[in-house]
């Protein structure tokens, strides 16, 4: 059960604007939410797009495929699939793709989903509860070395190794760590100094979240695949909350909006650049106001050349 958490979608309008360039008025277009989360998006593509048109929606989470099966309209499909799935759709066939990359209130607020230290709840970090490896799994059988690597690469943690052997000594000593809170209070006491106003398990957490699920991998594998599927003119629009993703999109976004010299053929023709950046946009003060959590969003936006 979700039980009454809420969530605020970050930069809603925006996004939803910067999705089509013509305000949605052609007829018989596909669009996708390649991260559905609770929706706001995807409903207000639904209020927007043509009669014709058709709005598929991604999310491995099963609270949010249930969420998207109460949405009652006939052009709209969700997948219970993560967001590098959208390669299965038609080549150059898609005039649309947003993904917003934030973990979603309910699965940040519910302690049982094991994505918060603020509440006590089970180590899992899953966005997809039916398969993989849980946070606590993995923890109880990774050594030293690999959970340093993960804390450093993906939290950009200082103090990965000490909290890395810190594990490994409580594991020795008392059993693998089952619960948040236990992680939490562990990594308070390995991490020596912290940001001010941040808790010093944030960025441990954030690694593991981000390990547990492949989350920059499949970034990684949704952007590629979004080259193939957004037919020309096509709007590609990706919501980022930290460094890790962000320096992802903008590197993938400056790559595919320059031609291409093959130094080994200098007189051959280049290769045509597939993407033009048009925006990048980050909330307004009076939305950071009303929504804390988004103040570390950036958004942006390219369109797909007719390369």
């Amino acid at each position: 059960m979700e039980g009454t958490w809420q969530h605020t979608t970050v930069l809603l309008n925006e996004a939803v604007d910067a999705l089509s360039a013509d305000a949605f008025s052609k007829p018989g277009q596909t669009y996708v939410d390649a991260t559905f989360g609770r929706g706001g998006h995807s409903r207000l593509i639904l209020s927007r797009i043509d009669p014709s048109s058709h709005l598929i929606a991604f999310d491995k989470d099963p609270e949010a495929v249930a969420a998207a099966n109460a949405i009652e309209d006939t052009r709209f499909e969700i997948r219970h699939q993560g967001f590098r799935s959208i390669g299965e759709l038609p080549r150059r066939g898609v005039a649309g793709v947003l993904m917003d990359l934030g973990v979603s209130s309910p699965q940040i607020d519910n302690p049982a989903r094991g994505f918060s230290f603020r509440a006590e709840g089970p180590l899992d970090m899953r966005m997809d509860t039916t398969r993989g490896t849980s946070a606590a799994e993995w923890l109880a059988a990774a050594s030293v070395e690999q959970m340093a690597e993960v804390i450093r690469d993906y939290g950009e943690e200082r103090f990965a190794l000490p909290v890395a052997k810190a594990i490994a000594a409580r594991r020795q000593e008392r059993g693998p760590l089952a619960t948040t809170a236990e992680l939490a209070e562990l990594v308070a006491r390995a991490v020596k100094t912290r940001e001010p106003g941040q808790d010093p398990a944030t960025r441990t957490f954030q690694a593991l979240r981000i390990f547990v699920n492949a989350e920059l991998e499949e970034l990684q594998e949704a952007l590629d695949a979004s080259l193939d599927i957004l037919q020309t003119d096509g709007r590609l629009v990706v919501i980022s909350f930290h460094s890790l993703e962000d320096r992802i999109v903008k590197q993938f976004i400056a790559k595919h909006s320059r031609e291409v010299y093959d130094r080994r053929a200098p007189f051959a023709r280049p290769e045509r650049m597939k993407l033009e950046a048009i925006a990048r946009v980050k909330p307004g003060e009076e939305e950071i106001a009303r929504n804390p959590r988004a103040r570390s969003a950036i958004m942006r936006v390219a369109r797909r050349t007719d390369a």
